[in-house]
């Protein structure tokens, strides 16, 4: 499929990935130089799922965002599909908060205004992300003040087409309780997953936890959370009390982005400048190890070809296309 690609002429490939679906490439378009990512998709592996990539590709074509991964072109052969994206480069939000020597509140609540600001962007056309988490919040780029970017809308969803959501979708620690609860849900569980990240953020571990997937989601079905001693201590009420609102039970009382964007530690002055690094990134570390060969597997592929091609996939399928190469 590289080499269709290749004969187009269009763009010269850097650097491939297999996996068994796709293949992402990072390419440089000839005439003006710009590198993307290209997701090359068999349309054999489609069949069956037509209706899924249609609608991944109708939502990015009608969305801008500066925060949002672009889609921006669509190539098509006789047996391949190309999903020309913008190439994001900056690696994970974990990653970055963990090599952090300085971590703070204000740190946190900058990276979800951005989130809340995009996704309060998408809910203004009538679109819900559904898979609001941390592995698809990516940073642009390598530069410290890099802007973060929502990627992966294969299971987004437009509001108004005749389709009443209470399809069970999305990844189990991150899902409100209306969509567990298998009833018709909205919007609000996109607030509902922003809540569950800024806990993250600030503590380093999520707000629900077993191993033991039908307790884990009861702990979710009753919004049965806690802001635990010793680490939420030294974590501002202002902070304690915007999670509160996103991370509420009854989605008609929950937060929406334009309210959590209004909120003082979002728009105001009461999120904390201490630095909560060293706790922060010990939990993460701990809490999500079960990520690290992942992780260190992109970096190494990272330093290997200068660049991986992070487009708008899911990880299942950016995780084997880097395995893979292997």
């Amino acid at each position: 499929m590289v080499e269709s690609a290749r004969k187009a002429g269009v763009f010269s490939l850097f650097s491939l990935h297999s996996g068994a679906f796709s293949e992402v490439v990072m390419a440089q378009e000839k005439v003006t130089e710009k590198m993307v990512a290209i997701k090359c998709i068999p349309k054999k592996a489609l069949k069956g799922k037509e209706t899924s990539i249609e609608n991944e590709i109708a939502v990015l074509r009608r969305i801008k965002h500066e925060n949002i991964v672009a889609l921006e072109d669509i190539y098509e052969s006789s047996n391949y599909l190309y999903l020309i994206m913008q190439l994001v480069s900056g690696g994970e939000l974990f990653d970055r908060i963990v090599e952090k020597g300085f971590y703070t509140e204000m740190d946190a609540s900058r990276l979800i205004r951005q989130v809340l600001d995009a996704v309060n962007y998408l809910h203004s056309m009538g679109i819900v992300h559904r898979d609001l988490k941390p592995e698809n919040l990516l940073y642009f780029s390598p530069d410290d003040e890099s802007k973060i970017m929502i990627s992966d809308f294969g299971l987004s969803k437009m509001e108004g087409t005749g389709d009443v959501m209470a399809t069970a979708c999305g990844t189990p620690g991150y899902v409100a309780p209306e969509v567990l609860a298998q009833k018709p849900y909205s919007k609000a569980v996109d607030c509902w997953s922003i809540g569950v990240i800024a806990y993250i953020l600030l503590c380093g571990y999520p707000p629900f936890y077993d191993e033991n997937d039908s307790k884990l989601f009861e702990q979710i079905l009753k919004a049965d959370y806690e802001f635990d001693a010793p680490y939420w201590d030294d974590i501002s009420d202002s902070a304690k009390d915007f999670i509160s609102h996103l991370m509420e039970k009854n989605p008609e009382m929950r937060f929406t982005c334009d309210q959590a964007l209004q909120h003082p530690w979002i728009a105001g002055d009461t999120a904390l400048c201490k630095n909560i690094h060293e706790s922060v990134s010990r939990q993460m570390r701990k809490n999500f190890a079960k990520s690290k060969w992942r992780v260190s597997v992109t970096r190494h592929t990272l330093k290997a070809t200068s660049a991986v091609a992070r487009a708008a996939v899911s990880p299942a399928s950016l995780l084997s296309v880097v395995a893979a190469s292997f």
